[in-house]
This record gives C-alpha cells, structure tokens and sequence, in this order.
C-alpha cells in the first residue's frame, strides 16, 4: 500500500491526528489482512486456548467458545470503515460520540491507561519467552537481566510505532508470512502430542458449566473489543473504499488466525501441562527450533504492540497533550514498560493474562458498542475537517463540550458488564446469582448500544448528514 510521498517505509511517519487529504490516499481494503494477521498470529492465542481446556472445558466446547468469541472481530471491522470515512483517527472520530471534552475524558481510560495495560499483557508474553531463553543459554538468572529483556524488546516496539503506518503495511506483510510459518511447525509438533480423545478429569455439567463457557467467551471476545484502534490504519485508504470490504478484511484478517492458533493451544493443553506454555511448548520441539520459536514470539509482540503503541501515541495527542506523534509514542511506551516490569516480577504469566482480559471487558465491550452504534446511526458519514474542530460552539460540542448520550451509554454498558463480570478480582451481583455466569460482553454492549441509540435519537443530538457526501458516500457498500 503506497502512501504520500511525505510518508515512505523506513522513515519515521511525521503525521499525527491530521487530516489524510483524498489526494494522500491509496490502496485497496485487502492490504488490510496482513496488516491484521500479523498481531494475532500470536504466542498468547495458545496460553488462551490452552487457558479453556485447564478451566474444565472438554476440547469441542472449548473450539466452540473459540469460534463464537472471535466473531466479535466482526465489530472491530466495522468500526475500521470510519477510517477512510473520516480521513483521521479513531480518536478523533470519538468525539462524535463523547463530544470535544467527554472524549479527552474516554481516551484518558481507553487511550493511556489501557492501551498501556495491553502492550504490558504482550510485552510480557514475548519477555517470558525471552528470559526462558536466556537461562537455557546460561545467563545468570536476576532480576536485572528480566528488566534487561523487556526493556529491549520495548525499545524494538516502540521503533516500529515511531517508523508508522509506511513501514507497519509492508513489514507486517513479511511478518504476517514468517509468524505463519514458524507456528504451522509448532502446530505440527502440537498435534503430534495432543490427546484427540481428551476428556475432562470431572466433565462440567449445568451452571458449572455455563460459568466456564460464559467466562471463555469473555476472555477470547476481549481480545477484537480492544482494538477500537482500527480506523487509524484504515485512514490512508480512499474515501470511497467498500464498508464491507474494510470490515472483511480487517476482521478476517484477526479472525482466521485468531480462531487457528488459539485451537492450537487448546489442543496443546489436551496432551502437555500447559499451566507453563512456554515449558510445555518447547518439550515437544527438538532443540535447535526452540530459539526460532522465541524469537517468533518477540516479534509477535512486536507487530501487535507496534499497533497499539502507535495508536495510543495518536490518542494522546487527540487529549490536547501538546506532543509530537513520536514523543507522544515514547510516552506511552514508558508506562507500558513499567507495567509489564512489574507484572514480570510479581504476578505468574497466566493468571495475568486471564484477569486482565476478563476484567477490561467492562471498559472495552461497551466503547465499541458506542462507536458501532453512532456509525450505524450516521451511515459511516464523517468528516475529519469538522471532527478536528475543537472550538466552543464547534460541530462537535455538543453542551457543555460533552455528548452525554454517549458518556451515558458508557457508564451504564459499564455498570451492566460490571454486575455480570466474574473474575478472581471481581464477581458481580447478578454473576453470584447465577453460580458465576460471566456475560460481561452481551450485558455490557447490550446495555450501551440500547442506550447510546435511544438517547441520540430522542435527544437529537446527531447532527444533520453533511450534503458534501451527496453522491460521493465514504464507504459504499460496493464490491472489493
């Protein structure tokens, strides 16, 4: 995918939240599955499929849980149209939900504090993989030498998020290739070893049962819910770019390797002690593949975080915070690194990816309903200039500078998803009731898009459509 000539692979992206002109435009939505396989072809999606077998679920009800919870991927596409739609970032275009000031207040959460939360989950993967490494090497085993490695690996991160979406589109198509590669081969050797007639030690009947499919689908849908970043790779991509074509691509490019992996590792826990899969995994590969194998997992991490730092780099940004994109990124991927250091070192690999992904659910499941919502309520028709106007009174002020259906629908899809979540941190009210049930995500997105729709409606709050689009609609329902 070529981009302006102010924006090549191997130099570092100038542009911040700016306008893409339609002049700066090109490419076509299918350049987008590379873009996406390549974070989700991913040593994580084996720690979570092998995370449902431990939790009770016998391997066909754990593939099931697989399949239906990465359908959510489905909402993380749509929300990707906005991108050529608008022309700018996600960040910015959620102003149309939350207004100029209710944004800066959602991005501050989902923006900063979650997007570091989420480089420090993979971060953490690619360090543990790294540190097992380094001590099968004989490298003394110190905590210096666990800081040394995440540091490293953040700082190679971080480089890709400064280099920008140029150098994302190409490399991630050369990763999106070796990642397939390296984990077809671990796949074999996993298969070898599985038990294809694994039954569960006391198979789960009833709530016991619901508890541990609801807890599942939570854990694997959390994954596309924080990806409310995917209008800002979509962004380069011609105005009249198909809907459907954006959605497809970006959602079938998560989807497909998302859904392959993760049954990988579940077959994996059917046959090795998965409770370390870092461990398990490299038993069963002869020895002169195992640094192969790690070095796939550093750069997994890095192509899903060089996403996400450069995202939150682009959300800081839409804040107000008077920063440049790149010291924007390095920002943000301080915190992540101090995140991930502390994880390293006081919570074991597995019960830190679990809790996180059950718990920001509350947080991530109702944002996309929003943004889903308005997009449908609006017909995918934005406008970057208008949405970059920030100025009292301004298109997008809404009163007072806050959208209040939208901060309505969030903190109430919140409040839903919290009385349903169950983690070991928290287990709501209505997930007691119900011998530990977790329907955090259709509660939470239920809950906020019911909201969000009526509100806006009855409220009158969504502005008129913009007569510029007549008969030049943004993402047209076309063919590819």
């Amino acid at each position: 995918m070529t981009t302006q000539q102010t924006e090549r692979a191997g130099q570092p992206e100038t542009r911040g939240i700016d306008l893409v002109t339609d002049e700066e435009r090109s490419g076509r939505p299918r350049q987008l599955f590379a873009v996406w396989a390549a974070p989700n072809v991913s040593y994580l999606s084996f720690a979570i499929g092998a995370s449902l077998v431990l939790m009770g679920l016998s391997l066909a009800q754990a593939i099931g849980v697989i399949l239906a919870g990465n359908l959510v991927w489905i909402c993380t596409g749509v929300v990707a149209a906005s991108g050529p739609a608008a022309g700018t970032s996600g960040s910015v275009i959620s102003r149309a939900f939350y207004g100029v000031v209710g944004n800066k207040l959602v991005l501050i959460v989902t923006g900063w504090l979650l997007a570091s939360a989420y480089l420090a989950l993979n971060w953490l993967a690619a360090s543990v993989a790294g540190i097992g490494l380094a001590r099968q090497w004989g490298l003394p085993d110190s905590s210096l030498l666990d800081a040394l490695v995440v540091c490293v690996i953040a700082a190679v991160t971080l480089l890709v998020a400064i280099y920008g979406y140029a150098t994302i589109v190409r490399l991630y198509t050369a990763l999106s290739i070796l990642l397939t590669l390296v984990f077809i081969v671990v796949t074999g050797y996993v298969l070898a070893s599985a038990g294809w007639t694994h039954a569960p030690a006391g198979s789960l009947h009833g709530a016991a049962l619901a508890a541990a499919l609801g807890s599942g689908f939570t854990i694997i849908g959390s994954t596309a819910l924080s990806y409310s970043n995917s209008p800002d790779l979509a962004r380069y991509l011609p105005r009249s770019s198909s809907l459907t074509a954006v959605a497809g691509w970006t959602a079938f490019g998560a989807y497909l390797p998302s859904v392959v992996f993760t049954s990988v590792g579940a077959l994996a826990a059917t046959g090795l002690d998965m409770s370390d899969p870092q461990a398990a995994l490299e038993s069963v590969l002869p020895g002169w593949f195992v640094p192969v194998f790690v070095i796939a997992v550093v750069l997994n991490a890095v192509a899903n975080n060089g996403m996400t730092a450069y995202s939150a780099g682009l959300s800081i940004q839409s804040v107000g915070v008077r920063l440049a994109r790149i010291p924007a990124v390095l920002v943000i991927g301080a915190l992540g690194t101090a995140m991930t250091l502390y994880a390293i070192l006081v919570f074991d690999f597995l019960t830190s990816v679990n809790m996180m992904l059950q718990l920001v659910v509350v947080i991530t499941g109702p944002a996309m309903a929003v943004a889903v919502t308005d997009l449908a309520l609006r017909r995918n028709r934005y406008h970057g200039e208008e949405l970059l106007r920030q100025e009292r009174g301004g298109p997008f002020w809404y009163r007072g500078g806050v959208h209040w259906p939208g901060i309505l629908a969030l903190l109430i899809g919140g409040a839903a998803a919290l009385l349903w979540a169950h983690t070991t941190f928290w287990t709501g009210p209505l997930a007691t009731a119900t011998a530990g049930v977790d329907l955090a995500i259709p509660a939470g997105m239920g809950s906020a898009a019911l909201v969000y729709w009526g509100l806006a409606r009855a409220l009158g709050t969504l502005r008129p459509l913009d007569t510029r689009t007549e008969g030049r609609t943004p993402c047209t329902l076309t063919s590819p």
